[in-house]
């Protein structure tokens, strides 16, 4: 599927409905993860808003009025930029959404300059390390604990674009 197919637009504050049902429905593959929209997740309540005040930028794809999919970037440094709340609902992956959200977010990071562009993962979400994989990001040795609700431990992985 290419960003022609789709319907990507800039996310907006009033996404916050949409946006966490989809994160929800992902997290509730896996046993024991949780959204916290009162810790972790609160980004998600204006993520237009918290984005923007990172410098940052983020993206949904709707299908019939809902939100299916998102993605985000924010820079951490001149050359390097973290991707965030990359999503896609259960019953569209596969479709290429993921692959043309990834390629639209490189392509703005590039624009702005960047070099190299990283992500975190939850160690439970395979599927998305997979993807991440396949489309050239490496994963590091270095994890981080969240502490949050979930017990979350991510992975890095980074990609020289």
């Amino acid at each position: 599927m290419t960003l022609n197919e789709l319907h990507v637009r800039p996310v907006k504050d009033s996404d916050a409905d949409g946006l966490i049902k989809l994160v929800e429905g992902c997290f509730r593959e896996y046993p024991d993860c949780h959204i916290d929209l009162d810790d972790l997740d609160t980004d998600l309540l204006a993520w237009e808003t918290y984005l923007r005040a990172k410098d940052g930028e983020g993206f949904v794809v709707e299908e019939q009025g809902r939100v299916v999919a998102s993605v985000g970037y924010v820079p951490l440094g001149p050359e390097v930029f973290e991707i965030r709340r990359l999503y896609v609902d259960a019953a569209l992956r596969g479709s290429g959404i993921a692959q043309a959200l990834i390629q639209l977010v490189e392509n703005r990071i590039k624009t702005r300059g960047g070099v190299t562009a990283e992500c975190w993962s939850d160690t439970r979400f395979e599927r998305a390390h997979r993807f991440y994989e396949r489309e050239g990001y490496a994963r590091q040795p270095e994890t981080r604990d969240l502490n949050d609700i979930s017990n979350t431990t991510e992975y890095q992985f980074r990609k020289t674009l």
